[in-house]
């Protein structure tokens, strides 16, 4: 084996001590666990080897590519089922480029009126300083959809499952819309994952996720993805490098590393929320229960032709509680198992206010209009026993009967 670097020349101990160890000389492929590559640059011998490199698409630097957050592009892209991925340093970083990759001065977007909170402040406050004007319109009504699209829409951008009134797109027909319309289709599909849905096989041409969520699942990584059709990421990537929101070495490897029981936690989170659902469902102090299971959601049966059954719905829910910040905050004291977090996905059930944190910026009025009330809580079930969680929540709404 050729060892870098070899000479036989001794020099100080001030400049050995930066030498020695540097590089690894034995045969070291093939780990069992991935390792983590924390540099910032690769060695070359000269320029040809650089040049090789760059036709290799090998790495250098990394801000273009690293071994860590190429092993999870390969795992995302198989994931989502695409051509090629990005790893952003957040979902929002993802979602950011993978809208400024495609849009220009001029152009149009028809988006979801119910989506996570800073999406639309993206679409409100970054794009029209560009000169990118947005549409919000229900996209779980195709007609309204048809109706807000104009000569220069270049994307239709919805959530599979949309934050936090948990309602469901008719993906295939949406993507037919966009494509007769030469628009671009973009999803979210961070509440559902490529567990419970894949969107590109439904039309979507792009795919975006926050890692943050289902796919690391531990609660300790921050992280997004692009993925879908070569050209429209290749694109994304070309942005990516220059805005500089690559996702670091360490957390490429810990989401990869949490994506290895993703399966596993999923089905279990998604089954545990179906079960929630109904419970709450029957209490008497819940006004209402979001969450595609339930024969009373508006998009149910929608929701069994694109996921299958009651129990493959996704991991998130939301309920409507009465509008009192009192019983509301002793409902939340009194809960043992879910505790209070601003994120989703996670290994433990965690429950979110959106009035007061994805929506605390959006204008009551049209809070209102999208049914996000006070007393809206949204629910991110965990994986524990199921018995356990619905008993806490149940005895924990009690508050409601004083």
């Amino acid at each position: 084996m050729e060892i870098f670097k070899n000479t036989d020349r001794e020099f100080s101990f001030e400049t050995e001590i930066l030498r020695q160890g540097a590089y690894i000389n034995a045969p070291a492929t093939n780990p069992e666990a991935a390792p983590i590559y924390l540099t910032t640059a690769f060695n070359v011998e000269d320029l040809e080897d650089l040049y090789d490199r760059y036709e290799k698409k090998g790495f250098c630097y990394n801000r273009n590519r690293n071994p860590n957050r190429n092993a999870l592009i390969d795992l995302m892209t198989y994931s989502e089922g695409g051509e090629s991925s990005i790893i952003c340093t957040s979902g929002m970083g993802a979602i950011s480029t993978a809208i400024l990759s495609l849009v220009k001065q001029g152009d149009h977007i028809v988006s979801d009126m119910t989506l996570y909170g800073e999406t639309i402040d993206i679409f409100k406050e970054i794009l029209p300083n560009y000169g990118v004007e947005v549409t919000f319109a229900d996209f779980t009504k195709l007609e309204e959809i048809k109706a807000a699209i104009r000569p220069n829409t270049k994307i239709l951008y919805t959530e599979t499952v949309s934050n936090p009134m948990i309602t469901v797109v008719d993906l295939d027909s949406t993507a037919e819309i966009a494509h007769k319309n030469n628009a671009i289709f973009v999803v979210d599909n961070t509440f559902m994952t490529s567990v419970g849905i894949r969107p590109l096989k439904h039309g979507a041409d792009l795919v975006v996720n926050s890692l943050t969520k289902f796919a690391n699942g531990h609660n300790d990584a921050i992280c997004g993805a692009v993925t879908g059709r070569a050209e429209l990421v290749q694109e994304a990537y070309r942005y990516q490098v220059l805005l500089g929101n690559a996702a670091d070495a360490f957390t490429s490897w810990l989401v990869q590393r949490g994506m290895r029981t993703m399966a596993l936690r999923v089905e279990k989170q998604m089954s545990n929320a179906a079960k929630l659902a109904k419970a709450l469902a029957a209490s008497p102090y819940v006004l209402k229960v979001n969450h595609p299971s339930l024969p009373d959601h508006p998009q149910h049966g929608l929701a069994m032709k694109l996921f299958g059954d009651e129990e493959h719905c996704g991991g998130m829910l939301s309920i409507v509680l009465p509008d009192s910040m009192e019983k509301i905050n002793l409902f939340m004291r009194n809960l043992n198992l879910a505790h209070y977090a601003m994120t989703l996905g996670g290994y433990r059930t965690t429950i979110a206010h959106p009035v007061s944190s994805s929506h605390y910026d959006t204008p009551e009025e049209e809070r209102i209009k999208m049914g996000i009330t006070f007393g809206l809580l949204r629910i991110s079930a965990g994986i524990e026993k199921s018995e356990d969680l619905i008993n806490d929540f149940l005895e924990a709404l009690k508050v409601f009967s004083e």
